[in-house]
């Protein structure tokens, strides 16, 4: 998709912010990922139904659907359904994967293990697969696939989040070595950056929504 640009005309002579300070982004955390379905009826009744994501959005144009779900009021996952989508073969979460792949698995936080054992029952008695409590140190899981054969995970953490990196690879990578927080210098900084006065938002699918 090509997006407009603002012409050279569009420009003001307004002084530019500083390109020389560093800002921090707020990241408030995964705003949503888009998966894709093709029978979006049988993922309502699975992600509101079954594991109790509120449906905050139902967005569609001819051709598709774009649903919204809401994990925590803060964080969401969201579908499109494309009427010819298909699913792809399932494999165990994290195994190695030969040629074109770019996505492994969907881990969704849990606050404590009897939230992991009560997704475990629900899970079971509504017939689908899911493994055993898994220990990984650093939280416990459970693995199953939703109903378009999406391969997700729920954890709850069994420690703090630590200050420094916590290493369990006995190869790793000097970046690692580096440590947990943002190392400046290695990507170049903005040349420029946007006043707000050349600012542009550009409609989108739901940008027509009529909110009361």
């Amino acid at each position: 998709m090509t997006l407009p640009v603002a012409s050279d005309a569009d420009h003001t002579a307004e002084t530019p912010p500083s390109v020389t300070a560093v800002p921090a982004v707020r990241f408030t955390g995964v705003h949503h990922i888009a998966l894709a379905t093709n029978h979006m009826e049988r993922t309502i009744r699975f992600y509101r139904d079954l594991l109790g994501f509120k449906l905050t959005a139902a967005m569609g144009e001819p051709g598709f659907r774009h649903y919204f779900f809401s994990i925590d009021g803060v964080n969401s996952i969201a579908f499109f359904e494309w009427p010819d989508v298909e699913e792809v073969p399932r494999k165990p979460h994290g195994a190695p994967v030969v040629g074109p792949f770019n996505f492994d698995h969907l881990a969704f936080g849990v606050a404590g293990d009897d939230d992991l054992w009560e997704l475990k029952d629900r899970l079971e008695a509504a017939d689908f697969d899911v493994s055993e409590v898994v220990d990984h140190g650093i939280c416990h899981s459970v693995y199953t696939y939703d109903p378009s054969g999406i391969p997700i995970e729920f954890a709850v953490p069994t420690k703090a989040t630590p200050a420094r990196v916590i290493f369990g690879d006995a190869q790793a990578l000097p970046a690692a070595h580096e440590g947990a927080e943002r190392q400046l210098g290695k990507w170049p900084s903005p040349k420029r950056r946007t006043p707000k006065s050349e600012r542009r938002v550009f409609p989108g699918v739901g940008s027509n929504i009529k909110f009361d």
